[in-house]
């Protein structure tokens, strides 16, 4: 066979192959669903993705005789090293042929950048950290991903292993079927009736007009409930705006709820539309040939969705223990009824939070995929 050679990613030709690399990859795949391309353009650009402003990454790709066989990027976080290990760095972004040397070539690759940085350990995908797309799809390969959640092919995990990566973490999706009147199982109702019998706590949708404010509040409530979580890092004030004005146009008020305590905001959970299932219509693009055509598919799609991802959640540390994310949950899922959304998918959820997975299997969910992080020493097999 031809030997495999992996080059730094410059310029926009070079980014375009990485970018357009999955096309190949799930050519024959109908369950792959295309990011669109100019997101990802967005995404990788250190000038307008406010992730650079305090990290820094590489981008890889592999050839096999001339031909793209597969691509990654390494990944330098100082909050991460900061809050987790000072020695550890990250991949993400990996997509590859069924091809152990490719796969290999590559993961050299990044280790050898990640040493240039005095970094020993590799973690990973995560692209570019747990506040993005992160794992690799290990079970339940059956249908489509839902949004913000990875799919890639069964062989990637053969890979990872191949290549000396172990288990770091598994992350768990719960698929919640709606009930025929939209109400939460008697458990969790039960909970909620008696946390909203205090009249010091009450709960709301997220207000439109304040949107900006809203998600300001979301994110401080996010940034404390998740600082003690496996490999999280806080989300700075330019990340957060980022995110948020993304998620304008697919969010709805109903579906993030806010749980306040005499009147301070002090827990969250936002729910969104699986717009996934609308952009497999765009195929990735959203104009052709300079035509709206992507976006026209788009728009046609979006009437058939029928899932929300319930996303994320937090409650502020001195409130845990007081039943509101049963509130929360129960209030999301009736929001979620009155929109005509028939499943909900939880993700995702760290296997070893009991009490995370303990309420999605109270709300009547199933377990039904699980994506995994790797680690390993970035020098050489474990």
């Amino acid at each position: 066979m031809n030997a495999v050679t992996v080059t730094s990613v410059e310029g926009r030709a070079a980014t375009t192959d990485f970018i357009r690399l999955p096309y190949a990859v799930y050519r024959d795949d109908p369950r792959w669903v295309a990011p669109l391309e100019r997101e990802m353009r967005t995404f990788l650009d250190p000038r307008r993705n406010p992730f650079f402003d305090t990290a820094e990454a590489r981008l890889f790709l592999a050839h096999r005789g001339g031909r793209p066989v597969g691509r990654i990027a390494a990944v330098a976080d100082p909050r991460f090293q900061e809050r987790h290990d000072g020695k550890c760095g990250h991949f993400g972004l990996f997509e590859c042929d069924d091809d152990l040397g490719a796969a290999g070539a590559l993961f050299d690759a990044v280790a050898a950048w990640l040493a240039e940085r005095g970094l020993t350990r590799m973690l990973g995908p995560l692209s570019f950290s747990v506040n993005d797309e992160c794992g690799v799809l290990v079970d339940g390969f059956d249908g489509p991903p839902s949004v913000g959640m990875p799919y890639n092919p069964p062989y990637y995990d053969r890979l990872l292993t191949g290549c000396g990566f172990g288990k770091a973490k598994d992350l768990l999706s719960w698929l919640v079927p709606m009930p025929p009147d939209g109400e939460p199982p008697a458990a969790i109702a039960r909970v909620a009736a008696r946390t909203l019998a205090d009249p010091a706590v009450r709960v709301r949708p997220l207000d439109p007009d304040r949107y900006e404010a809203e998600m300001a509040l979301v994110k401080d409530i996010y940034n404390d409930a998740w600082a003690e979580n496996y490999a999280s890092v806080p989300l700075t004030d330019a990340e957060f705006l980022h995110m948020a004005a993304q998620l304008k146009s697919v969010i709805h008020p109903h579906l993030v709820r806010i749980a306040e305590v005499d009147g301070e905001p002090v827990a969250f959970t936002l729910w969104v539309p699986d717009v996934n299932q609308a952009l497999r219509a765009a195929r990735g693009r959203l104009t052709t040939w300079g035509l709206p055509i992507g976006m026209l598919r788009i728009s046609r799609a979006m009437a058939g969705i029928t899932r929300v991802r319930g996303g994320t959640s937090g409650v502020r540390k001195e409130h845990r223990g007081r039943g509101l994310m049963a509130v929360l949950l129960a209030d999301a899922q009736r929001a979620a009824f009155r929109l005509g959304y028939t499943e909900t998918d939880l993700s995702w959820i760290l296997e070893d939070n009991r009490g995370s997975n303990r309420h999605a299997q109270a709300m009547g969910g199933g377990r039904f995929r699980t994506h995994r992080l790797y680690e390993r020493d970035s020098g050489g097999l474990r």
